[in-house]
């Protein structure tokens, strides 16, 4: 017998359960898994509280009391107790880039969460050294200068200093870019470069690039810059899309739906997660839609994809989910609140229509790209003149974004059966809105109560990994408390959620937008068996403490996909990150309170020493210290001071 399941049925026979536990070799039905002693939240309105379930053949078989449910244990039934926890459905990220993610996911240094600005610099050193030529070092998005204590980027003259010799391309939400010396050299920039349509290298008075390239409001300059670092091999694509897919799993996500992107051409770049899929590797279930990739050459795509591959063509771990996000390259409406509105092209409705119309002909639902209320509006325009002629009759299509999206717009979508995929772009980027637009603009961007309360679909997701982080708590947050992750508040209460309204909106709202209701994001009797058992419990924790929340067990169709501390022992083993040198092998994924508290030995280190300042040759290097059981993890003492690097380094 398991000895989990010894000790945990022992304590049941204690409290009078254990003498209902016969067992007869007719009884063939017995579960393969029960959990119990949790507190279930499992959204299902019929049955919203439960302390036990059982899973037998990757569904919950029930979902009740323990009393019931355990007795019903069989002699290789897996019982375990979850000591008290608070559960939820597995949560389901509706737009996110794991396909393209996972295969840069090793090489990638993440900022993601870390407190301050001089602890990200000493990552940045520490993996500098770490990396050998001609590896990059790349931190690509998922951070704000907001969030640092220091509200501020690092300096090229910083950047420069902490990595003289090893490329380094940081990657700050859609705005700009920041290379080093090497880095420029590496990808061939001179004064003789010519700046891209929509983008700038910016230069120094003598015409030279001095690192920094802007997106105005373009982005490709950004996304063809980073293209050109090296790849990693098959091999290694495989091992990194593994380990982003446990670290989602690490933070409660079971299901995503990945909005395709640029520079992911199907079905080449698609090998990896299909090889996955094959090998049953997949810990995440995972709905694609097909992202265009040639402006003017966006209906052949469509029409050559369509007879490919048909929507719900797959299985409940890997399928087909239809078009975009980017359906016509000329209707795509940039969203660096840094810069101006772009206005869309005269030509947007007569690229658009036709593409919009080859969709519904083949029963394609399809997503958009649409960040303006003006672009939104010009676009509704073609969906209804499409719908007078092909309706769309239960098509699930929906906008993603959609900050700015107006009341009127909002109920026409909702009288042509849309919905509306909502992120949390503004946690990152609410100071630089509330700069160019104002206040009263903020508190409704996006307007979620609105949209709800019209009975339009609307699901929430993360845009990652270059916009936003994939910490799907990060927006749960955003969602309960208004509050950007610089603090800004932006919503008042009327716009804010109530925290199983947001639960609801990563759960079983999200199931809208892959045309899987009724499979998933629900605790109940036939339904998918992904669940997550949290590390403190979302409905009581203090608002500002629900960004921090992880997963102590993560279970995918009733298997073990992820746990920690006291459920450790029960995930499957891993390969460890490839190749050796990645960054994940030293910092992780998204910065855990489990290793540094808010307010913990990085940010005291660095006010005590002073080096939190910016002198653009010395830094200090607490970050390679504070992870390991030594007296520098005493900032206040002499050895502490040690962790610090206040010389040159």
């Amino acid at each position: 017998m398991n000895p989990t399941r010894r000790t945990t049925l022992s304590g049941l026979g204690v409290a009078g359960v254990l003498p209902a536990l016969a067992w007869s070799s007719e009884m063939i039905e017995a579960p393969d898994l029960i959990l119990h002693g949790g507190r279930f939240t499992t959204l299902d309105r019929s049955n919203p509280a439960a302390d036990a379930v059982a899973v037998k053949d990757g569904v919950f078989s029930a979902v009740g009391s323990a009393r019931e449910i355990v007795p019903t244990a069989g002699p290789s039934t897996k019982v375990i107790d979850l000591g008290g926890r608070r559960v939820v459905p597995g949560l389901i990220d509706s737009h996110t880039h794991v396909i393209r993610g996972g295969l840069n996911y090793n090489m990638e240094l993440r900022w993601d969460g870390v407190p301050t600005l001089a602890d990200a610099m000493a990552m940045l050193r520490r993996q500098a050294r770490n990396t050998p030529p001609p590896q990059w070092v790349r931190v690509v998005g998922g951070f704000t200068r907001h969030q640092f204590i220091e509200k501020r980027l690092p300096t090229l003259d910083e950047i420069n200093a902490a990595a003289p010799e090893t490329p380094v391309f940081i990657l700050h939400l859609y705005d700009r870019a920041l290379l080093n010396r090497a880095a420029l050299r590496a990808v061939g920039y001179t004064r003789d470069t010519p700046n891209p349509p929509g983008g700038e290298i910016q230069r120094d008075a003598s015409g030279e690039p001095t690192g920094m390239l802007i997106a105005q409001p373009n982005a490709v300059i950004l996304y063809s810059t980073l293209a050109k670092g090296p790849k990693l091999p098959e091999a290694y694509q495989l091992n990194s899309t593994r380990h982003f897919m446990r670290e989602l799993n690490r933070l409660g996500v079971t299901s995503v739906i990945d909005a395709g992107g640029g520079f992911q051409n199907y079905p080449d770049d698609y090998e990896i997660i299909e090889k996955l899929h094959e090998d049953g590797q997949l810990t995440v279930r995972l709905a694609y839609n097909l992202f265009t990739q040639k402006p003017q050459e966006e209906l052949n795509d469509f029409k050559t994809w369509g007879a490919q591959v048909r929507p719900g063509q797959g299985d409940d771990y890997y399928r087909h989910n239809g078009a975009g996000e980017m359906l016509v390259y000329s209707a795509a409406d940039f969203e660096d609140f840094r810069q101006p509105r772009p206005d869309m092209g005269s030509g947007m409705a007569a690229d658009l229509e036709p593409v919009v119309r080859q969709l519904v002909e083949q029963r394609w639902p399809w997503r958009m790209h649409a960040t303006y209320d003006e672009t939104i509006d010009r676009a509704l325009d073609v969906f209804e003149a499409v719908n007078r002629d092909t309706p769309f009759e239960g098509l699930h299509w929906f906008f993603d974004h959609a900050e700015t999206v107006s009341e009127r717009n909002i109920d026409r979508i909702a009288a042509l059966g849309g919905g509306i995929a909502v992120q949390h772009r503004m946690m990152y980027q609410a100071e630089d809105f509330a700069e160019r637009y104002g206040a009263a603009a903020l508190a409704d961007s996006p307007p979620i109560s609105r949209m709800l309360a019209a009975g339009v679909p609307v699901g929430a997701g993360t845009d990652a990994t270059r916009v936003a982080s994939y910490n799907p708590w990060v927006s749960l947050s955003w969602l309960v408390t208004g509050k950007s992750l610089g603090g800004l508040r932006m919503y008042p209460a009327a716009q804010r959620q109530d925290r199983e309204t947001a639960l609801r909106l990563w759960t079983e709202a999200n199931t809208w937008f892959s045309n899987e209701e009724g499979k998933k994001g629900v605790i109940s009797t036939g339904r998918l068996a992904d669940l997550v058992v949290l590390d403190r419990d979302y409905f009581s924790v203090a608002e500002d403490e629900i960004v921090h929340i992880e997963s102590d067990l993560t279970l995918l169709g009733g298997k073990v996909v992820w746990g920690a501390g006291d459920f450790a022992r029960e995930a499957p083993p891993i390969p460890p990150p490839a190749p050796d040198w990645s960054p994940v092998r030293t910092f992780g994924g998204y910065h855990s309170t489990k290793t540094q508290q808010p307010n913990g030995f990085f940010a005291r280190a660095a006010a005590a020493c002073g080096c939190a300042t910016a002198c653009g040759v010395h830094g200090h290097d607490h970050a390679a210290t504070a992870r390991h059981q030594a007296p520098a993890a005493d900032a206040g003492s002499f050895w502490g001071a040690l962790g610090c690097a206040c010389w040159a380094v």
